[in-house]
């Protein structure tokens, strides 16, 4: 494994306006490209949603039950189901789903669904895509999915007797504690070792932490590692002769890690006026500055997770066990800096590479009980949960680039323009065609402002009016 992070760019071509005519095209393009499960789908912004919704369908062989629940609506997660998942449930709550298209990792074409509500994220993964599309893909890679409980032991009389008792019984400890799931030992996981760290000193005082690793396979693991855990303090105690307090998983996941590696030729990078080399040389700096600086490397490394977490909130995932692992991982070196790692390669490329913890799963939690998240799952094809983890990452250094790329040609603003100044229009009260008759007028104007809005909507239907 590698030891090596924003917003999202707007695609300039979701800027042109079209017709019908213009969407047939699209729609013939695509069912071509559907027909070979080819995720480089040129014209896809181009068409409607419920047109969109069908050409996905024709990817990956959805049915029509997994269509209504990726369309939502009416009964994609009844109240009643919500009631069981979480307390003092009143309604439900939607947020948009898109597909990031143009992903190719390790030769296979995927479309990546994401549930986010921020404009750009969805198009400027999209296009990261098809730029290291040029290169041959993302190339991923994962480790194996172990996850560590933690059992803190304190009023500890003797910490190297204790530490030598507890590793001496090894064997009863991790038999007992795979009594607990004996299902996911059956699959070839389970706990599987364990370790002892001393801690001289705390604010309470001195304490050992015993750590449990486990084989979590295809699930996320917390329920399963946090019940091995409460099952073997008692025996800890024993041998230790202190007690247990905290018995409960760590979200530092840092022995499950995910790693994603691509390659964009500089010629895809040229851009108005800059040639590729000039891109990646802004890229560079871009990447350096996160390297060097907290402040900067926290947006960065949030930019990243622009791509992570709307799969994982598609996916009925953690996002925010994995955004506290990511974090901590970035600053394990005792400064906080970039996750991502970029270069100019020998030919003049550009090359990035991606590690980070991802622990995800394909099995129980909410992946299991939301609709949503099961047609999510199936619409990306994932077997295991590695190969979740694996897309995850993909995401993230594509939502990096996007950004970076942004940042060295555009500036973000520009990225964000179309998409911010439609919600602005929305917000005071547009409809229909209202809503792109406003943005248009306020990027022209360069006011893109809630009350600039309000005054153009009134002068709109004044006009309409007379």
């Amino acid at each position: 494994m590698m030891d090596r992070g924003c917003y999202s760019l707007r695609s300039e071509s979701m800027e042109i306006e079209i017709g019908d005519h213009g969407r047939s095209e699209a729609m013939e393009r695509l069912s071509s490209h559907m027909a070979t499960h080819n995720s480089r789908l040129g014209g896809f912004y181009q068409l409607q949603p419920f047109e969109r919704l069908q050409a996905v369908r024709s990817f990956d062989g959805l049915n029509e039950e997994d269509l209504r629940q990726l369309q939502g609506g009416q009964g994609a997660l009844s109240v009643e189901r919500a009631d069981k998942m979480i307390e003092n449930v009143i309604g439900t709550y939607n947020l948009p789903l898109g597909i990031a298209t143009n992903f190719q990792i390790n030769g296979r074409d995927r479309l990546v669904p994401m549930v986010v509500e921020e404009p750009s994220i969805v198009a400027g993964a999209s296009y990261a895509a098809r730029l290291v599309r040029e290169g041959g893909g993302f190339r991923a890679r994962s480790s194996a999915p172990l996850m560590i409980g933690q059992v803190q032991l304190v009023a500890v009389p003797d910490a190297i007797a204790a530490s030598a008792a507890i590793l001496a019984e090894r064997a009863e400890i991790l038999a007992l504690a795979n009594r607990q799931s004996t299902s996911l030992a059956g699959l070839g996981g389970g706990a599987l070792d364990l370790e002892v760290r001393s801690f001289t000193t705390s604010p309470m005082g001195p304490m050992l932490v015993v750590h449990l690793i486990v084989d979590c396979r295809d699930a996320m693991g917390a329920n399963a590692v946090n019940s091995m855990a409460e099952a073997v303090a008692p025996l800890l105690e024993h041998l230790s002769g202190g007690r247990a307090y905290l018995r409960i998983l760590s979200n530092l996941s840092d022995r499950r890690l995910a790693c994603a590696e691509a390659t964009i030729p500089a010629a895809a990078l040229a851009r108005g006026g800059l040639s590729g080399a000039e891109v990646i040389e802004g890229i560079l700096w871009a990447h350096a500055f996160a390297v060097v600086d907290p402040y900067r490397a926290t947006t960065h490394n949030k930019g990243i997770l622009n791509g992570i977490d709307p799969i994982l909130i598609a996916t009925g995932n953690d996002w925010r066990a994995v955004e506290a692992g990511a974090h901590a991982y970035a600053a394990r070196s005792g400064q906080y800096t970039s996750l991502s790692h970029w270069e100019r390669d020998a030919n003049g490329d550009l090359h990035g590479m991606l590690e980070m913890p991802l622990a995800v799963g394909i099995v129980g939690g909410a992946t299991k009980v939301h609709p949503a998240a099961q047609a999510a799952l199936k619409l990306l094809g994932v077997q295991h949960a590695h190969e979740l983890a694996e897309i995850c990452v993909c995401a993230g250094l594509a939502s990096n680039l996007a950004a970076m790329r942004a940042l060295a040609t555009e500036g973000i603003q520009r990225g964000h323009m179309s998409l911010h100044a439609r919600q602005i229009a929305l917000a005071a009260g547009a409809h229909g065609t209202e809503v792109d008759m406003l943005a248009t007028r306020m990027i022209e104007e360069r006011r893109i402002k809630p009350t600039r809005a309000a005054e153009l909507l009134l002068e709109l239907r004044q006009e309409v009016i007379v």
